[in-house]
């Protein structure tokens, strides 16, 4: 299949590798795809210092598993990913519940170098292993009414301790519009670093859409929907002041409790100065056609 994009970043801008994965995980990984030759951006950055150990290998956000940075490494063991199903219902012509390995079977899986922007002002370059998220889409077959793509994770309290508590209303859902869902950037992942993607990051299966905040790109989805309306979305829910149903990376609008002008890389240090946070996270020229004549401010 031809794929439509062009990616910017290198292995050289990538969060280093022990500050994305922890050791047991990736050891016990299996073997991924070939790494692509990519051109190097004008403004990628070396250099940077990796964060300690400790820091380095717990730093992601997974409230199932709690609500510390540190607690889906710890904790995420106990979730069960084999064997895996994904629903795939609303308005397809091939609704049903497909299986991951079949999934898999019909998708072209390749590297996809992209930048990672926390809603909270912390950031990643994380080399995924994936698919495009279109070509899961046109195999169950989108019907002409379809407008919007809704996404469920596992909700499995036996499994996920931090469904406990009401941190949010679960299970996790999250939603894009069509064009969005789409574009050729937005991916499946199903590895990083040519390892199997490990169960803290959203194993077997996790959505990434790289011009958006972070929280956008749900993880260890079993359910996919197209519908004809915007679908609630956990954040949003949760705090429609603070966390828009877009949520796309915007230094020009700040959160109500701090700045997203700028961002902390991770592995660059404790001490490391912050970046300028880049328009839809470096992705302005792929994807800001879809959100012509919107007000970016009003529909955040």
């Amino acid at each position: 299949m031809a794929h439509r994009w062009t990616n910017k970043l290198t292995h050289a801008d990538v969060t280093p590798k022990a500050a994305f994965l922890n050791r047991r995980q990736v050891m016990a990984g299996l073997a991924g795809v070939g790494l692509a030759g990519l051109a190097r951006p004008a403004d990628a950055q070396e250099g940077l210092e990796p964060n300690s150990w400790e820091e380095i290998t717990t730093y992601n956000n997974y409230y199932e598993f709690g609500t510390r940075k540190d607690d889906p490494a710890k904790y995420a063991h106990t979730l069960v990913t084999e064997p895996w199903s994904v629903k795939i219902d609303g308005l397809v012509d091939r609704p049903g519940d497909y299986a991951f390995q079949d999934i898999m079977s019909e998708m072209t899986v390749e590297e996809r170098i992209y930048r990672f922007r926390c809603v909270e002002a912390w950031s990643m370059v994380i080399p995924w292993d994936g698919f495009e998220l279109a070509d899961l889409l046109n195999m169950a077959g989108v019907q002409e009414g379809g407008k919007y793509v809704a996404f469920e994770t596992a909700y499995r309290p036996d499994q996920m301790p931090g469904v406990a508590f009401p941190v949010l209303e679960w299970p996790y859902r999250e939603g894009l519009r069509l064009d969005e869902a789409m574009h050729p950037l937005t991916i499946m992942a199903t590895g990083i670093y040519g390892e199997t993607i490990p169960n803290q990051n959203g194993a077997p299966l996790r959505l990434v859409v790289p011009w958006k905040y972070g929280f956008k790109s749900i993880k260890s989805i079993v359910r996919i929907t197209v519908t004809d309306t915007q679908p609630p979305t956990s954040w949003n829910m949760a705090g429609p002041r603070e966390y828009g149903f877009y949520s796309n990376v915007n230094p020009n609008v700040d959160h109500p409790r701090w700045s997203q002008g700028s961002e902390r890389r991770i592995g660059g240090g404790l001490f490391a100065k912050r970046e300028p946070t880049l328009m839809f996270n470096g992705y302005e020229e792929e994807v800001a056609g879809l959100y012509e004549g919107m007000d970016l401010a009003k529909n955040y």
